[in-house]
């Protein structure tokens, strides 16, 4: 896949700014500023961020209700039901509220909505639920923001909300005793971008001081904090960047036995970063719901004892290994459609449909072909209780959900945001909203944004790459949205005899530049087409990270090579 280049703009003198006050490599700097990072105070916080930066929970509008809410309930001995989002951020979400609370009151439960059976945020199996059990208060985790209808519904049945959602609020908010939401206009909370784990970390922390446990009470969780802002995608700035570095932190040192058992399982023995989270981890955990009943993550990251944390997280495990299977062979399923026919080969936008493909992975299905196939708006849809439901993924810079809105016509519901969405349709409908989805495309997408682009953070040379250099640039982790991690063009290499290639498919690379003696190494991964370019002996230009390799109980610097380019 043919590739586009953007190299960063630069900002020379905020970067020389900084350099005088930091004293490191001025291509550190660099990264930095475009980082948001102009002064010697900001990049401290960003390098060293402690937990005494978090802001005060109770600046957060409603705090002061939530918690005075949930005192009340415990005086009167109320039933309190915990309710979440059956993904990862869901899922830790409810495992922190819940497990914190129960160690202080007994009268308490947890409900995660089956994915098939009723679908995302506040059902009215969950509402009923409640009624039916007498709970009088409900604190929704990672949702319920939009369920204006549903919480009216509740309330002229006695049942109270607490709502903790970190979703874009419409202008009409459901009728809680409290919503625990930055983005609300009117709240004043200064970090905007928690996940929804973050909120109930939050709503946590402010309870503590509250009734007066120490500040440890709440670090407990902070590992599922972690795994909820990696899972979710958040910026990892500010408030999200110091929960993680904690969280990470707790993770290699004293993971609850949940987490650790996935870590053990997984077979990972090198420190965890937010890498790890994002790919080992979170899979599993989501597996639960995707596959089965994500009460089960639930249940692992309460669980004390690691035996029995063990057991559940071998169910995850397996989840995920079915899961694996399953969207593997989807995926195998529609490229095969697309290659077989020549329509949809030179079509602006992907969008298949077979009832019987598994309705848990469509979402993943359409990141898989975007990432290695076929760049392109997808739509994967199939047939779940007798309707067409379906997962849409975007590419970089075009809005999905506005071009699905301008199908609404055609949809019995549908939601999302800019790059990934999800609708439900008829099964009549499904080839007129093939037809009209290709259209809205074909005749909205700037051409250029359906050739993959990688964004260059700066030109360096192959003498720069020194353990100093990659010393500092490690402590730039955890990385994230907003602090990805850095990537860097270098010009005019040439191979230095021993570049080579590994089993037919990847290239070792060995180079050199300019009157510099040292070569440097680097792996290419499926990068075997390009194999010409290096050996021909001729100049070419190379994007790539840096990265550590160890070979004989030795560590070497490295480059992991994305993409080559002759002259």
């Amino acid at each position: 896949m043919q590739k586009r280049w953007t190299v960063r703009s630069y900002q020379p003198k905020q970067e020389a700014l900084l350099q005088a006050s930091l004293r490191i490599h001025p291509l550190l700097c660099r990264l930095l500023v475009q980082r948001g990072m102009h002064t010697y105070d900001e990049s401290r916080l960003f390098f060293r961020p402690t937990l005494a930066d978090l802001h005060d929970p109770w600046i957060m509008k409603d705090m002061d209700k939530a918690v005075s809410r949930i005192e009340q309930a415990i005086f009167r001995h109320e039933k309190i039901l915990v309710f979440g989002d059956y993904d990862v951020d869901g899922t830790t979400a409810v495992a922190t509220v819940f497990d914190f609370l129960h160690t202080l009151y007994n009268n308490i439960e947890f409900y995660i909505p089956h994915r098939y059976r009723e679908g995302y945020g506040i059902s009215a199996q969950g509402i009923e639920y409640a009624r039916d059990n007498d709970f009088s208060l409900v604190i929704t985790l990672d949702c319920g923001i939009k369920a204006t209808e549903q919480i009216t519904w509740a309330a002229e049945h006695g049942i109270d909300f607490i709502i903790c959602d970190h979703h874009l609020p419409d202008a009409i908010l459901p009728p809680a005793v409290a919503i625990l939401n930055p983005k609300q206009y009117d709240c004043p909370y200064p970090y905007k971008e928690l996940s929804g784990c973050g909120i109930g970390y939050k709503l946590i922390t402010a309870f503590a001081q509250k009734i007066g446990l120490p500040e440890s009470a709440a670090h407990r969780y902070l590992d599922l904090v972690a795994t909820s802002i990696a899972a979710d995608i958040v910026p990892m700035t500010g408030e999200n960047r110091v929960l993680a570095f904690h969280g990470l932190k707790k993770v290699n040192e004293s993971p609850l036995p949940g987490i650790q058992a996935l870590i053990q399982l997984s077979g990972l023995k090198e420190q965890l970063t937010i890498s790890n989270l994002v790919f080992v981890i979170a899979p599993r955990v989501n597996a639960a719901g995707r596959m089965d009943d994500a009460r089960k993550a639930v249940n692992l990251f309460i669980e004390n004892d690691m035996e029995k944390a063990m057991e559940i997280a071998k169910v995850l495990h397996a989840d995920n290994f079915d899961r694996k299977e399953i969207d593997g062979n989807i995926t195998k399923e529609a490229v095969e459609l697309i290659q077989n026919d020549t329509t949809l080969h030179n079509k602006k936008s992907t969008v298949l449909y077979k009832p019987d493909w598994h309705k848990g992975v469509v979402g993943i299905v359409a990141s898989r072909l975007i990432d290695k196939y076929y760049y392109r708006p997808t739509i994967i849809l199939t047939l779940s209780n007798d309707k067409v439901a379906g997962s849409a993924r975007s590419v970089i810079g075009f809005n999905v959900y506005e071009a699905i809105h301008k199908c609404k016509d055609l949809l019995e519901n549908y939601g999302g945001h800019f790059y990934a969405a999800g609708m439900t349709l008829k099964p009549e409908n499904v080839p007129a909203f093939q037809e009209r989805f290709e259209e809205v495309v074909a005749t909205t997408i700037n051409p250029e944004l359906l050739i993959p682009e990688i964004t260059i953070d700066t030109e360096i040379s192959l003498k720069d790459i020194t353990p100093a250099f990659f010393n500092i640039l490690k402590q730039f982790e955890p990385l994230g949205p907003d602090n990805q991690r850095p990537i860097f063009l270098v010009r005019n290499v040439v191979d230095s005899g021993y570049s080579r290639l590994i089993k037919d498919e990847h290239i070792k690379f060995s180079v050199k530049q300019g009157r510099h003696p040292m070569a440097v190494t680097g792996i290419g991964f499926y990068m075997s087409d390009k194999f010409s370019i290096v050996s021909s002996r001729q100049p070419f230009d190379m994007v790539f990270t840096i990265d550590e390799n160890e070979w004989n109980g030795k560590m070497n610097l490295q480059m992991k090579v994305i993409d080559i380019r002759s002259h």
